[in-house]
């Protein structure tokens, strides 16, 4: 006879989000070989095999999962072990996540745009070009400095 069905991993109710990777493993405590596994999803059968491998899942792979174990006794008797019901939900990505990233972006955008406004209106100030930078003075020199004024007085 076969025993204690459990399905892997628990707990009896399971959240992951559109694609990603769902594989069920289904297993007896107590049972004689051969053992077969029937896989149930929402009341009706789907698959064969200890293992029930759902690849990339999608909204519609949500409800309750079991799985029938059996095996026979003297070629005659059938023995049946059902598992709890595992409870599968599936939901899509959260928008959450993409508004994020959406708002992280333009907030990058901005920065990088009022650096570059700032550059040039530091480069292109009123007044003309930038200074011509200064020949490196020898020792004992004196550099003597021009002040222009750009107000008027009055």
């Amino acid at each position: 006879p076969v025993a204690n069905a459990t399905i892997s991993p628990g707990p009896l109710s399971h959240q992951v989000h559109t694609g990603d990777p769902v594989t069920l493993r289904c297993s007896v405590q107590v049972g004689s070989a051969p053992v077969t596994f029937t896989w149930l999803h929402k009341g009706q059968e789907v698959a064969r095999g200890p293992l029930l491998e759902l690849g990339d899942v999608d909204v519609g792979h949500s409800g309750t999962y079991q799985c029938v174990a059996t095996n026979q006794l003297d070629g005659q008797r059938v023995f049946r072990a059902l598992s709890p019901e595992l409870a599968l939900e599936v939901t899509p990505q959260g928008h959450g996540d993409t508004v994020a990233a959406g708002v992280g972006g333009s907030l990058l955008f901005l920065v990088l745009l009022v650096g570059v406004i700032v550059a040039w209106h530091r480069r292109h100030r009123v007044g003309g070009a930038p200074p011509e930078p200064l020949a490196p003075s020898e020792e004992g020199e004196v550099l003597y400095t021009r002040v222009v004024c750009t107000k008027q007085a009055g």
